[in-house]
């Protein structure tokens, strides 16, 4: 009964798919893909007169703040080892690594000043401490402070 089902959906859906597709059917799709089955041999571009390619790939000089991100991303283990020029894309993926590292050295941080203050916390009621009687205490300081200074007053 469900194989019968089955086979009808399948023949209505044959039947609606758009003419586009149904060359592509039993066919092997990467000989479709004309951008993406393109040999390596052929797609090289020959040299001008002067030795220089055709084509350029857009570099970027890196400013020092930009190895220094090169670096700490791990890409480059030397200040040495960074070309003239480095791609746009190269320099925006050391960003990207770079703020995730910063991101969770910030978590981590967060993580550990919170258990601190736990840890605090309950050291400071060990002790009897609390912000309550802190401001109770502050507070007849000040009152006496107060009370010195007006009775100095002639």
């Amino acid at each position: 009964m469900w194989a019968a089902a089955a086979g009808r959906a399948t023949k209505m859906l044959e039947r609606n798919v758009s003419s586009i597709l149904r060359p592509t059917k039993g066919m092997d799709l990467k000989i479709k893909r004309g951008f993406c089955s393109k040999s390596q041999e052929g797609s090289k571009q020959k040299p001008e007169v002067g030795g220089h390619s055709t084509f350029k790939v857009p570099g970027h000089k890196p400013s020092d703040w930009e190895k220094k991100v090169l670096l700490w991303s791990g890409r480059f283990k030397k200040v040495d080892d960074i070309p003239e020029t480095v791609s746009f894309e190269l320099i925006d993926v050391a960003r990207n690594k770079l703020r995730v590292k910063i991101s969770y050295l910030m978590i981590a941080l967060t993580v550990l000043g919170c258990i601190v203050m736990v840890i605090e916390g309950k050291r400071a009621v060990g002790r009897h401490e609390s912000l309550t009687t802190q401001n109770m205490e502050r507070k007849v300081r000040w009152r006496e402070d107060v009370a010195q200074s007006a009775s100095a007053k002639p």
